[in-house]
């Protein structure tokens, strides 16, 4: 169906009036309001460690992380209390892992989260992870393709990754852990005129051009296991093409402007509460001005005590760094303290999850057209198994939520990320070892 003349589209008027937040949807934008295709998003945060997994009979039960009860007649523990508002927005799953990575090492599954791979051998070779498979979908649609956040910042090292997130070759992406770089990166207005970027933009892709033609004749002179070894060197050099690229299309459209009252950009590994609320707020912000659709969070990487993020449970009051403090979890008093970080932890994702069911989008909320994963590759530190795990949001786009859903060890959590992507629109039947979509998601 054509344009009338008096449509609009949405990135016309962005261009137009250079708005300060994503425009609410209006009858202009198209002949029928309520067909308009609005923006599926995701977004997947990450603690290490596992969480509290005491007996019954334990007086330190009450901190544990699965509630209790099945099906819709469960009861939030300690950790969760902040949960309960939401319950009906998110549902918690108990007994998933990802088998290949049940006979790794206990500090070596962060990598394989959002893959499901097993990280073998010299090479350590991982594959493609959920969030940039989604990101792939969206890739024209939005200024930047994914966020990528976390405490420690970079790439880390094999087994004890700081980013969650890697690309088509398995390559991990590297994580931003300054917030007012990543404020200025998707909402600060720079110095340089539209004329002065498209110039370095266009020197950036010849130069790209003659180290791809030059490529070509090095290629021809390796051996086969160079040449592999090459053209994933190939490959990130066209991925970083295909960045150039996007960023010559939104040269003309202005950034969203967004006021940085409110937001501790400054906030550093010194005040956790700030730093993390921080990212959730971007987050927010980069999802509600539509500057992306995937996000990913890693609060902490597995490097033990030499993770930045380690001392944040001691900067709270906790007593322990968080290594430590996950060791102590699994008897005595150590399982209060640690199920009282969790507690912080949960109260920071409610209020991410708040801000999102509270922003009106259309006929609902961000949260409505959000899928918010939320837990880690560790039950209790070392043991892979029976993942703390919850999704939240995408009501809109198929989840039914308000239940606990315990599952045996014969389920893969790869069959929820069959879900996530099939109710986001990528039709599949396999993600990894997965064995099918997970039904209890969207019934």
């Amino acid at each position: 169906m054509s344009n009338k003349p008096w449509q609009l589209d949405r990135r016309t008027l962005l261009k137009g009036v250079g708005v300060s937040l994503a425009l609410p949807l209006l009858d202009c934008m198209g002949a029928d309001a309520e067909q308009t295709v609005r923006p599926k998003r995701f977004c997947a945060a990450y603690f290490p460690y596992g969480s509290v997994f005491q007996s019954d009979d334990s007086e330190f039960a009450r901190w544990n992380w699965t509630p209790t009860g099945e099906g819709s007649d469960f009861t939030f523990g300690e950790i969760h209390r902040a949960f309960e508002p939401l319950r009906n927005n998110l549902t918690m799953l108990d007994g998933l892992s990802h088998p290949q990575g049940r006979s790794m090492g206990g500090h070596d599954t962060a990598d394989i989260w959002l893959t499901g791979s097993k990280l073998t051998g010299s090479r350590m070779k991982n594959t493609m992870s959920l969030d940039q498979i989604i990101a792939d979908m969206h890739v024209d649609q939005t200024r930047y393709s994914s966020l990528v956040l976390s405490t420690d910042g970079g790439v880390g090292e094999p087994t004890r990754s700081s980013t969650l997130s890697y690309n088509r070759n398995g390559q991990p992406i590297p994580a931003q852990n300054k917030p007012r770089v990543v404020f200025n990166r998707f909402f600060g207005v720079t110095s340089d005129s539209t004329d002065s970027q498209r110039a370095v933009l266009q020197r950036t892709g010849s130069m790209l051009d003659r180290v791809l033609e030059h490529s070509r004749s090095v290629r021809r002179t390796l051996g086969k296991h160079d040449q592999k070894k090459f053209d994933e060197y190939l490959a990130s050099v066209r991925q970083i093409e295909q960045g150039v690229e996007r960023s010559k299309q939104w040269l003309e459209i202005p950034k969203p402007r967004v006021d940085e009252v409110g937001l501790s950009l400054d906030a550093d590994d010194s005040t956790p509460q700030e730093l993390i609320q921080t990212m959730y707020d971007l987050m927010f912000l980069a999802f509600q001005t539509d500057s992306t659709r995937v996000a990913t969070y890693q609060l902490g990487n597995m490097n033990g005590a030499t993770s930045i993020a380690g001392k944040f449970p001691q900067l709270l009051g906790l007593g322990k760094n968080m290594h430590s403090l996950a060791h102590g979890g699994a008897k005595g008093k150590g399982g209060e303290e640690l199920g009282k970080w969790h507690q912080f932890l949960t109260d920071q994702m409610a209020r991410f999850l708040t801000r999102l069911k509270s922003t009106e989008e259309g006929d609902g909320n961000l949260l409505d057209h959000t899928m918010v994963l939320y837990g880690s590759s560790n039950s209790q530190t070392h043991q892979n198994r029976n993942y703390p795990m919850m999704i939240a949001g995408g009501e809109q786009l198929g989840l039914k939520h308000g239940k606990l859903i315990k599952l045996s060890e014969q389920t893969p959590l790869s069959n929820v990320y069959v879900t996530v992507l099939n109710q986001l629109g990528l039709r599949t039947e396999s993600f990894a070892d997965s064995t099918a979509a997970l039904a209890e998601l969207t019934s």
